[in-house]
């Protein structure tokens, strides 16, 4: 009883917002908790909609979404798991658990407000601030000076309030609340299906035993190919084994390679990306002249590497037997963050027949289930649609104009210098956005790297530097990857890492020795803070 009265006390959490504080921060995930952490010095204020911490982990799963990648590679640096030697990858409530021991430890409760949902943001800097040689102006990101102001709407209640911040930190994640919904022609949308259609987001927040019920004995067309899509399948034929169960169809656009764990002939995973020798053999931005020769030169070697994961993985999986191996390279789905760790059991229900496959570029609804493009109906009662999320919509919808037709730009990405800074969107940063294989890592670094801008650290280039160094970003993983647009340093991450650590001017090699600099792979625990 103690114990739980000191943990509740702990846990106090913000009911107001004092005037001590000039920073902002835009959600309660993964990259808001690490931005509070970072920037306690400036008593920032945690805006969270909900009445949790944990933000896609907590809100958005299904009951059998796990962690694609191994506890030790997904851990804040100085915030270990319990039991990080546990080789299964954890849960979503075992994530939400660890995120909690974080805010405990570094008593971050008391920077939150939950329940209160931004729902507007202000511009107060005038013309002086935006759109000028230096960013926000002067180049300075705490001016002495409101320069947004926030309204937020509590839980019960429809008035919105107005806050004055110098600073605010968008960590709003990518996933979740804005569902990105295909579009039909007139007449061949959900409006025609005579069954029941869900996106994966409203299905997320059913219980393990509505899900039962929803799919059981029915026929379910599950729409897409990635993660989500893949988990769903497989709850689905979960749920229809024995009498009277029905199969589950995957309908796929879009084929990407799925890996089934982080061994590749015997082989760990690490050596082929996660090591600086690996990815000296892939593009980078601001590379000059000769590394591109160099690149080019290296192109036959980096095919290679691709071939041999490909060659196991066509092995281990029936990816020809079903139909499933994509036409491109592996390297571009892991270039773009796209590779999906298969969950246990899913080819098996295929191979019992729970699970089936239909390929398909373009398709629409009928009254009794979804036509292909060839003219084949496929029968459904469920139709599930798998097909992603609009985050950059939950900034737009909040940023006032001309920022908001600024968010993304005519690559289709959001323009960040360090992953982190849009060059014309002054005093406000974007935490979150950028994907690689531990996104947690790529948060908390830079979290970190924030922090030592708004302590004066270090300066940012001009804008127009700063716009040059996105555009080369983007050229670079253009050159790598077809799918570019979801900006994913995973072939560069080392060095995206170097410079941030450089701009904070702290050690670049993290590695006690030459052999280990460049074999041994990087991690959270390399970039402890000295």
């Amino acid at each position: 009883m103690a114990a739980a009265a000191a943990q509740q006390e702990a846990r106090s959490t913000r009911q107001d917002v004092p005037a001590t504080s000039r920073v902002a921060i835009i959600g309660g995930g993964i990259s808001g908790l690490a931005a509070a952490k970072q920037l306690a010095a400036h008593d920032p204020v945690v805006f969270e909609a909900t009445p949790s911490v944990g933000g896609v982990w907590k809100h958005c799963v299904y009951r059998s979404t796990r962690l694609q990648t191994p506890r030790p590679d997904y851990e804040f640096s100085d915030y270990s798991w319990r039991n990080r030697d546990d080789p299964t990858f954890p849960t979503h409530a075992e994530i939400v658990e660890y995120l909690e021991g974080y805010a405990d430890t570094f008593g971050l409760w008391r920077y939150i407000m939950f329940g209160a949902k931004v729902v507007d943001v202000k511009f107060l800097g005038g013309r002086a601030a935006g759109f000028t040689e230096l960013w926000s102006g002067t180049g300075e990101p705490l001016q002495g000076k409101p320069m947004w102001e926030v309204g937020v709407a509590t839980a019960g209640s429809d008035a919105v309030q107005y806050f004055k911040f110098e600073f605010v930190v968008m960590c709003a994640g990518k996933y979740g609340d804005v569902p990105r919904m295909p579009v039909f022609p007139k007449g061949k949308g959900p409006e025609v299906f005579r069954g029941q259609v869900m996106h994966s987001l409203d299905y997320c927040k059913l219980s393990e035993e509505e899900t039962v019920e929803l799919m059981r004995g029915k026929k379910v067309v599950v729409v897409g190919y990635k993660k989500s899509a893949i988990d769903l399948a497989l709850e689905c034929a979960q749920a229809n084994q024995g009498e009277g169960g029905e199969a589950c169809t995957m309908l796929v656009r879009t084929l990407h390679w799925v890996v089934p764990s982080y061994s590749i002939w015997g082989l760990p995973f690490f050596l082929f990306y996660s090591t600086r020798l690996a990815q000296f053999l892939y593009e980078r931005p601001g590379q000059g002249f000769l590394r591109s020769m160099l690149c080019r030169l290296m192109t036959p070697l980096r095919a290679g590497v691709s071939k041999f994961i490909e060659s196991y993985l066509a092995w281990k999986l029936p990816l020809d037997k079903y139909g499933l191996r994509p036409d491109h390279p592996f390297v571009e789905d892991y270039a773009s963050c796209q590779m999906a760790i298969l969950p246990d059991g899913f080819f098996d229900m295929a191979d019992r027949d729970m699970i089936r496959f239909r390929r398909a570029s373009s398709w629409c609804f009928s009254p009794n289930g979804v036509l292909l493009e060839d003219g084949t109906e496929v029968e459904a009662d469920l139709v599930f649609l798998a097909t992603g999320f609009e985050g950059k919509d939950k900034v737009r919808a909040v940023l006032p104009e001309p920022f908001r037709g600024l968010v993304v730009d005519k690559s289709g990405m959001m323009p960040l210098y360090r992953g982190t800074i849009h060059p014309l969107i002054p005093n406000m940063a974007f935490v979150g956005y950028v994907e690689s294989v531990s996104n947690l890592h790529t948060s908390e670094l830079r979290c970190r790297w924030l922090a030592g801008l708004l302590g004066g650290r270090f300066a940012l280039p001009s804008v127009e530097a700063m716009v040059r160094h996105v555009d080369g970003e983007a050229e670079a993983m253009r050159r790598t990857t077809r799918f570019y647009r979801r900006h994913c340093i995973s072939t560069y991450s080392i060095h995206d890492s170097d410079a941030m650590c450089a701009d904070l001017g702290t050690r670049v090699l993290r590695k006690g020795n030459w052999l280990a600099e460049l074999f041994a792979p990087y991690n959270n625990q390399d970039y402890k803070e000295e």
